[in-house]
Formats: structure tokens, C-alpha cells, sequence
């Protein structure tokens, strides 16, 4: 057991089916704070909800008793650690300091009956010493702030001595303030699970045996052993077993994928059923989930265009209210519409409504299998009118199938079974894709291995083996025509059928000449068609596509896609190039790719969205990462965007309406100070809840 897990001791304190209530003696000191704890539990699969109580430092659990044990509870618990000091994230843990001032204007407000004039003047000025400091502070060091707003409307009604009103107010004030504070604080527990990376502990076999140890201690190449209900610590290559995984936490999607050797495993999903032996290829930093913990965290570090906006418009507000202030007190000489007046700020839903809105979009996205590069990707991709798709990869699945067979002589006794276990048979030596999909294609049919002699290669052209009947020669047709004899021009009517179906071909050839061809295509994702459809629904005026395919093969496929416009036999550097053509005409272009050369795409368009298992440099490059390899994730991800703006306008709108109309009772003289402060910050609270909400897909 970890150092963390010995520190964090606790006792169950009460018990009932499906819940448990503990208590930890040790909850709230430093590096055990209530938020983080509380995301650690969650990620536990079958938690249905965790509440952390620092006054009593306890801990409530509630989870599934069907599909989780109070025993895996218990251990998960003791696994916890405290994190390190680059892994934390501030929170804004909920404290009794910030409850402290409601508790004591609440008191104030029970005493005042029962003091004396002079005492009442006195407690009441005690309590609002601390606004009018801040406000006091505040226009010296920022100017003037809606603290400073604050600071003269309890003023005012302190030196009027109207000791209930004053302290009426500033409790409504740190009433709405202690909400926001909550708000904002539930908004970044959205985003908190994908800020820490779950640091598992990990079985691995060392020295022919099974040790446990924290995930921070297991090395490339170490081979770790993950069981039904566990999690994987670590990113790396199934060496054995067969497992049902839960990949939701990472990539978004909630469909478990079955894991078998030679597959891929991702650190932080869960095993639902099944066992795995896991060849540890990426650990600690560089793990997908730690990779995800930091892109989060450089996306919350960027403030939008519309957040800067947001926030520049609200202070000239403050400088409204202020001016507005002083010109109803010159006309009416009122001071109870000029303290009704201060209490009206736009400064609070404003500033703070775009970032929630924005965090809860990444949230949302996230969800979906979806990293958004902080606000500016959200608001970029919510202007697109025109996507761009590289072909290969992302419109189709990267990799090639065989779905011809063709025997060129029937009559020589050889049949397209035979014919496919012969090629396969010398093809899994080598290691290039058309030879992965012809052995792949072999093994699904079952077909069984053919002996042969030693193998001849020529780099990038083909391979020829000795077999019983003679020698074979396996490749391209000018390898095969120019650089063996072979003629395949009798068969040409043939190949260019095959051809003009967009498939590529490989020839085969023995000492008596031709004998067939095997066709392969990369395969066109399910859920293209659908996808891009939806794309069209979803405003988007434009869809190109770029390939490095022959024209007559590109266009096919374009073609039956219903693509706008089809650029083929594009070389790498021109993909950029395109790019920027079209944003010359006007266009905001999004392009979605995952080779090393589209980096430069990526870079230049308006949006770079980069498909799952692309390059490093595609996804470093990227404003959009898709965690799960299903393409209508842009989808997802062009719907989140476009409805997150839409919130956000429609709370800015709301902000100012509701605002405004309050503004204008209190300067009629129609809303008294308390109705002023309870209308502003019940419209503040709920223009922050509506953000908080964020948006549904329609799918």
C-alpha cells in the first residue's frame, strides 16, 4: 500500500446496503482536501455519489450494491494518495471561513432588536467595516470595481444609520457572493477528474511473481496483470488474456471494447470482465490519461476572445451604474435610489458566465471523446462554414482490407483460396500494410500456412519466395512488368475495373507467368455518410476532401459522399496550401487529419481537429483532439461548440435585459435597496446555474 494509503486512515462510522459513512480524521488538512477526494471516489465505477463533510471530516459513499462491493469501496480508499504539487487544482474548496460572514451577519441581524441605539450603530459598523476596506482598497489598486459599488451602497445606508438595512445588505451581497463561489467551484468539478490523472496501483510481475506497487513505479516493458473491476495503470500492449474494457473515462466512449493480444490498452479505463497481461509502453507523464491532465489544463489557461469581451464589457457597466448613481442622486437628491442603484451590477454574471459556460462545454465535449483546446477552439469551431477531411484515416479506417481475390488462369488448378494462402503465407515475414491486410485476410478465412523456400525482398517494389512448383513473385506491376518480364496487359480490362472502385492491387506472378491479382481498400467508416449529413444540418455550407488517391479513385468516393469539392493526387505540403486558399475566399475552415504531414493543415486552419490515432506532431499541432476513433465525434464536437455560443449569448442577453430592468426600478424610485440586491443576485445566480448546466445533444 501506498505512503498515501497508510496516512488516510478511517473508521465506518454507519452502514447500510448501497451506502457508507465514514469518518477520516485527517480530511481537510493539507493535500487531503474534500474535492479532491471526492473525485477520486467517483471514478470508481458503480459510485452513484460522494459528499465529503470537512466540519465533521467525513465521508459519505453511496454506490450500486449489484454492480459494486463495500470491499472495492474500502480499497479504493485506501489507494488514494495525496496528490503532488504539480498534479493539484485549485478548486476553490468550500471552507468555514467563507461561511463565517453569513454566520455573523445572521447574529447581527438577531442582536440588533435587543442593543441600544449606540450599540447598534457600533456593531453594525463593525460588520460592515470589512466591504467598505475592500472597496477602499479596491479603487485604489484596480479602480473602480463592483466592490467598490458594494462599498458605497452599505455605506450609504450605515451612515444614514439605517443599521437594518446596511446589515440586510451586505448579507444578500455575501449570500450571492458565496453562490457564485459554489457555482464556479461546480463547474470546475466537471473538468476536475480529467485534471488528475488516476494513479491506480498496479500488479506486475517481477522476478516470477505478482507485486504491488504504485503506478509511478512501473517501467517500460514491465509486465502488468489487470483483473475483472480493476483499473489500467498504465498505457500498453495486451500480451495475453481476452477482457471486456470501459474506455468512457478516457476516450468517451461508453461501449465496452473487447481487449485481446496485440491491442492497444489505455491507462485509467476499467476492466468490466476478463483478465489482461499488459506490456507497459507508456507510463507515469506520458500515459493518455496524464497526456489528457495536461492539455486540460493549458486549455483552462487561455481566455477566450468572448471572455476578454465579457469581461471589458462589464466593467464599463460598473463605470454605467457609478455615472447612473450620480445622475439620479443630482436630479432627486434621493440616497435611497442612489443605494438601489449601486446594488445593480453586471459584473458578476458577465465575467463570470462565459468561463462557466465555456468550462461546462469542455466538460460536455469531454464527455463525448471530445479535448477542446480551451475557449478560443469552443468559439472557432462554432464560426465554421467549411470542413476539410483528409481521406485516409478519417473518412476511412487507416487500415487495409482485402476484398478481391481474382485467379487470372483458372485453368492452371489454382483457386482464390489457394492463391490467398499462398501470398499471405510469404507476406507475414514482411511488415508493411498491404501485407498485414493480406496475412489478416488469410487468417479470418482460416487458411492454412504453405511452405516455402528462402525470400527475396526489393524495397518498395516486392518479394519473391521458392516454392515446390517454382519461384513466385509477389508486388507492383512495374516492379513485376519492368523488372521481372511479366505482361499483364492481356488482363488490363480487369485491373481497371478494379481500379476505378478505388482499391489498390497487388500482383502475383509465377515462372509461367500472371496468375492473379488481390485487391485492398481502406474501408469507409460506418458512419461517415451519417456524419457528414449531420455536419450539413448543423450549418456547415462547404465539405471538401483531400487525397493522395488518383483522381478517378478520389472522385468515386467523393462523389457517393456527396462532397462539395474533391481535390486528388494532393501532395503533403499542399494540404496547407488548400487550406489557406480557401480561407482566402472567405471561408473559416476547420480540417480534420492524423498523419505527420498534415500538421502544417492543422496548424493554418481556423480549427485543426486531429483524429485519435494520429501522429504526435498531428496532435500537438491540433485545437480539437478526438479521444475515441469514430468520426462523428466532429459532429459532436461542431454541436457542443455551436450551442455552448448560443448559451453564452443568451445568458449575456439575459444579463443585461434583467439588469437593466432592475436598474431602471431603482432609478424610478419603485425598487427600495433590499428588493434591488434580492433581484440582482437571484438573476446572477441564475444566469451562473443556466451555464452550469451547459447543453444536450441531439443525436
Amino acid at each position: 500500500m501506498s505512503q498515501a494509503a497508510a496516512v488516510l486512515s478511517y473508521r465506518i462510522v454507519h452502514e447500510l446496503p448501497g451506502r457508507l459513512r465514514l469518518r477520516l480524521p485527517r480530511l481537510g488538512a493539507p493535500g487531503q482536501g474534500p474535492g479532491d477526494l471526492e473525485a477520486w471516489m467517483e471514478a470508481l465505477p458503480g459510485v452513484l455519489g460522494v459528499q465529503a463533510v470537512r466540519a465533521s471530516r467525513s465521508l459519505i459513499v453511496e454506490f450500486d450494491p449489484l454492480t459494486t462491493h463495500r470491499e472495492a469501496v474500502l480499497q479504493r480508499l485506501g489507494d488514494y494518495r495525496e496528490p503532488e504539487p504539480d498534479e493539484t487544482f485549485d478548486t476553490g474548496e468550500e471552507s468555514e471561513s467563507e461561511l463565517a460572514p453569513l454566520a455573523v451577519s445572521v447574529l447581527t441581524l438577531a442582536l440588533l432588536p435587543l442593543l441600544p441605539p449606540p450599540l447598534k450603530l457600533g456593531l453594525t459598523a463593525l460588520k460592515v467595516g470589512p466591504t467598505l476596506a475592500r472597496g477602499l482598497d479596491t479603487l485604489v489598486n484596480a479602480g473602480v470595481k463592483v466592490e467598490v459599488l458594494d462599498a458605497l451602497a452599505i455605506g450609504l445606508s450605515a451612515a444614514r444609520g439605517e443599521v437594518y438595512a446596511a446589515t440586510v445588505t451586505g448579507l444578500l451581497l455575501e449570500l450571492g457572493a458565496y453562490l457564485e463561489r459554489r457555482t464556479v467551484r461546480q463547474s470546475d468539478r466537471l473538468l476536475q477528474r480529467l485534471l488528475r490523472p488516476d494513479p491506480a496501483p498496479a500488479w506486475v510481475e517481477r522476478d516470477g511473481r505478482l507485486i504491488r506497487i504504485p503506478s509511478s513505479e512501473v517501467c517500460v516493458g514491465d509486465l502488468v496483470a489487470v483483473g475483472a473491476g480493476e483499473q489500467i495503470p498504465i498505457d500498453g500492449r495486451v500480451i495475453e488474456g481476452l477482457a471486456l474494457v470501459d474506455q468512457s473515462a478516457i476516450t468517451g466512449e461508453h461501449t465496452p471494447v473487447r481487449k485481446e493480444p496485440f491491442r492497444r490498452a489505455l491507462g485509467g479505463s476499467v476492466v468490466i470482465e476478463g483478465r489482461l497481461r499488459i506490456e507497459a509502453t507508456e507510463v507515469g507523464a506520458d500515459t493518455t490519461a496524464a497526456r489528457v491532465s495536461r492539455f486540460i489544463r493549458e486549455a483552462l489557461a487561455k481566455r477566450s476572445v468572448s471572455q476578454r469581451e465579457a469581461e471589458r464589457l462589464a466593467d464599463q457597466r460598473v463605470n454605467l451604474t457609478l455615472g447612473t448613481a450620480a445622475a439620479v442622486y443630482a436630479l432627486t437628491r434621493d440616497p435611497r435610489r442612489v443605494q438601489s442603484v449601486f446594488l445593480v451590477d453586471y459584473a458578476c454574471a458577465l465575467k463570470l458566465g462565459t468561463p462557466i459556460g465555456i468550462k461546462s462545454g469542455m466538460a460536455r465535449a469531454a464527455e463525448y471523446g471530445v479535448l477542446m483546446r480551451g475557449g478560443d477552439a469552443i468559439e472557432r469551431l462554432a464560426e465554421v462554414d467549411t470542413i476539410v477531411f483528409d481521406k485516409t484515416g478519417t473518412l476511412t479506417h487507416s487500415e487495409l482490407m482485402v476484398t478481391d481475390v481474382e485467379v487470372l488462369k483458372p485453368k492452371a488448378g489454382c483457386s482464390e483460396r489457394d492463391l490467398l494462402a499462398l501470398v499471405a503465407s510469404i507476406e507475414e515475414h514482411a511488415s508493411h500494410p498491404i501485407a498485414n491486410a493480406v496475412v489478416q485476410a488469410a487468417r479470418d478465412r482460416d487458411l492454412p500456412h504453405v511452405s516455402h523456400g528462402e525470400i527475396e525482398y526489393l524495397v518498395a517494389h516486392g518479394v519473391s519466395a521458392q516454392l515446390a512448383s517454382g519461384r513466385l513473385v509477389i508486388g507492383s506491376r512495374h516492379y513485376l512488368q519492368s523488372h521481372e518480364g511479366f505482361d499483364f496487359s492481356p488482363f488490363d480490362e480487369r485491373i481497371e475495373r478494379l481500379q476505378s472502385e478505388g482499391k489498390t492491387l497487388l500482383y502475383v506472378a509465377n515462372e509461367r507467368g500472371p496468375v492473379g491479382l488481390i485487391a485492398l481498400r481502406d474501408t469507409l467508416r460506418a458512419e461517415t455518410p451519417a456524419t457528414l449529413a449531420r455536419l450539413r444540418r448543423l450549418g456547415i455550407e462547404r465539405l471538401v476532401m483531400i487525397s493522395g488517391d488518383r483522381r478517378a479513385m478520389a472522385e468515386a468516393l467523393g462523389s457517393e459522399l456527396g462532397f462539395d469539392a474533391i481535390h486528388a493526387e494532393v501532395v503533403p505540403e499542399d494540404k496547407a496550401a488548400l487550406v489557406q486558399q480557401l480561407q482566402a475566399e472567405g471561408a473559416r475552415v476547420a480540417f480534420v487529419g492524423d498523419g505527420v504531414n498534415d500538421g502544417p493543415a492543422l496548424t493554418v486552419a481556423d480549427v485543426g481537429i486531429a483524429m485519435p490515432r494520429g501522429a504526435d506532431i498531428a496532435r500537438a499541432t491540433a485545437d480539437i483532439l478526438l479521444m475515441d476513433d469514430r468520426l462523428d465525434a466532429v459532429a459532436d464536437a461542431r454541436e457542443i461548440a455551436a450551442k455552448t455560443m448560443g448559451l453564452i449569448r443568451t445568458n449575456f442577453r439575459a444579463a443585461v435585459g434583467l439588469n437593466t430592468a432592475i436598474l431602471a426600478g431603482a432609478v424610478s424610485g419603485r425598487l427600495p435597496p433590499l428588493g434591488s440586491a434580492v433581484l440582482h443576485n437571484g438573476t446572477t445566480l441564475g444566469v451562473l446555474l443556466n451555464a452550469l448546466k451547459g447543453v444536450q445533444l441531439e443525436r
